[in-house]
């Protein structure tokens, strides 16, 4: 008998609801297609948490596998933290289950005698990880399979400094996981409710008040009250604290979806709820045309990615990518540091190595250092934990609609960013120039620059066989030229001793003429991302070369 069929029979066994029961008795008897994908396997626990389809089974999202995760993440705490009473953060977003798992969470983990600060409603992920430094807990777990389709969710874990884990903490706690084996180890009842605290409006008004301390531009902002937004929480965190944050700015023109404020886990107005996407924004979009808008915001299901669409010249409305709005808020934050005296030695700027390589021009030209690290904000905020006390994090970003300024939270938050593109907008106002216009200048000043992005999925156990074998064709037959240019560097992150960065999976080809394309699969989802990089006036279709003959 295959063993995906030995895992799925023990499924059957007292300790499991009649619910499961009886869908795993309906796999076996009628769908061994998807028998064999829920039981494949052991959802993995990779260095981020969880993250999956929900639904029955061993490679699922579900009460028993969130509870494995868990009892894994308690035992790793009770034998490697010194504190006499360890306590964690949970907090959840919108996504159906979200909020019984964030339950499961704080009774395992009260269960083995861990505090639990608990969110009374949902939060953005950026909240948790700031309440994880506020409360001086060991960890913080997020419910949230961010910007995922609505089958998905997930567990997010992050450490005492708010940001999430790194090495070694992450292998380590993923090796506790990897010890339990089957639900029937975790101690799903807790005796000790009490151990159990609620967290609430008071942690949100801590939260707040510490971004709004991080303004730039209280004086533009005062001038310029009536720059119209249109804002969208995509059913997700974000209705809870950026319509909030951006009142207490002074802005009282911004324009609601409302049938995208309702939190709502199925998503029932969008494909996919993630800003990176066209479609996702355009309800939005819509309501910015019959309103003369000047500005479209929108943010992911746990509010720590954010996208916008600025209005254009000629009337249209322009959606920006990870990079513009990187680049665009690097800008104006140097550029405002600078004016007030504040760019003095040890302050720093962070990106990814995937992210365009105009935020490094911006920071050159400001005297500003900027490190690269691996794709992950947690590798940000490894940078950030790294020069506590030495240095200062002023900003930093990733393409994949990430930022975050200031220390106050160790993740990437929509909240702040919403704010200081804002801000930005007044600041613009003030010199006579729109968001858009401002893009052009830094365009001007530093380059054109255009990149691109292509996610090829492959799904179940042949696709991940499949992207596999195409990591392992680059590596084995790397091109040899980019759009006609030769190609003169190759950089494999699985060498780190070459690097300098931790190893991954990752590879990095540059041409002669500037061009580079990045390709990995994704930590998280069943895809390889190819990441497109040109410069100068015929960047589009030197961009369009790169799809073609790595997209094949």
């Amino acid at each position: 008998m295959k063993e995906y069929e030995e895992r799925a029979k023990s499924w059957l066994e007292p300790g499991f609801d009649d619910e499961t029961v009886t869908e795993v008795r309906r796999m076996i008897r009628e769908d061994p297609a998807t028998l064999e994908d829920a039981f494949y396997r052991n959802l993995e626990f990779g260095t981020g948490g969880l993250r999956g389809i929900m639904g029955v089974g061993t490679n699922r999202m579900n009460r028993y596998t969130v509870g494995m995760a868990t009892q894994g993440l308690a035992n790793y705490i009770l034998t490697h933290c010194s504190v006499q009473e360890p306590s964690v953060v949970v907090s959840f977003d919108s996504r159906n289950h979200s909020r019984e798992f964030a339950k499961i969470t704080a009774e395992v983990l009260t269960a083995n005698g861990i505090v639990v600060y608990l969110f009374d409603n949902i939060r953005p992920t950026p909240e948790m990880s700031y309440a994880v430094r506020h409360k001086a807990a060991v960890a913080g777990v997020m419910i949230t399979a961010s910007h995922n389709p609505k089958d998905y969710n997930g567990y997010k874990v992050s450490w005492s400094d708010g940001g999430q884990v790194t090495a070694p903490v992450d292998a380590e706690i993923v090796a506790e996981v990897a010890k339990i084996d089957h639900p029937s180890k975790v101690r799903f009842t807790s005796d000790c409710p009490a151990r159990t605290v609620p967290l609430g409006s008071d942690v949100d008004e801590s939260y707040l008040s510490d971004l709004l301390s991080l303004s730039l531009s209280p004086e533009a902002c005062a001038a310029h009250p009536d720059i119209k937004f249109v804002y969208t929480p995509l059913h997700g965190c974000g209705v809870r604290l950026v319509p909030e944050i951006l009142a207490r700015k002074g802005f009282r023109n911004v324009i609601h979806v409302p049938e995208q404020d309702v939190s709502d886990g199925d998503f029932p107005t969008v494909i996919s709820p993630n800003p990176e996407e066209p479609a996702a924004l355009g309800m939005a979009l819509e309501k910015a045309e019959a309103t003369g808008a000047d500005i479209v915001i929108g943010t992911d299901p746990d509010a720590d990615r954010m996208g916008i669409a600025v209005r254009a010249d000629d009337g249209s409305m322009v959606l920006f990518n990870g990079n513009q709005t990187a680049s665009m808020l690097t800008y104006y934050i140097l550029t405002r540091w600078k004016e007030l005296g504040r760019l003095v030695p040890g302050k720093y700027v962070v990106k990814t190595i995937v992210t365009t390589e105009l935020v490094s021009d911006i920071c050159r030209s400001f005297g500003v250092p900027v490190y690269n690290v691996l794709t992950g904000f947690k590798y940000i905020a490894e940078v950030v934990k790294k020069h506590e006390g030495d240095g200062e994090f002023i900003c930093g970003g990733e393409e994949s609609y990430g930022f975050n300024v200031g220390q106050f939270v160790r993740d990437k938050d929509a909240q702040v960013s919403v704010m200081m593109v804002a801000e930005c907008a007044a600041w613009a106002a003030e010199q006579g120039l729109t968001l858009y216009q401002l893009m052009q200048k830094i365009y001007a000043e530093f380059g054109f620059r255009k990149e691109a992005l292509v996610s090829v999925v492959r799904r179940g156990v042949s696709g991940v066989r499949e992207i596999r074998e195409m990591m392992d064709a680059l590596r084995c037959n790397p091109p040899v030229e980019m759009c006609g240019s030769p190609v003169v560097k190759v950089v494999d992150y699985l060498e780190p001793e070459k690097t300098g960065q931790p190893s991954s999976n990752v590879l990095q080809f540059f041409d002669a003429d500037g061009d580079v394309v990045s390709v990995r699969p994704s930590g998280t989802e069943p895809k390889i991302k190819f990441y497109f990089g040109a410069k100068g006036e015929d960047a589009d279709a030197r961009i369009e070369s790169l799809k073609a003959q790595f997209c094949r």
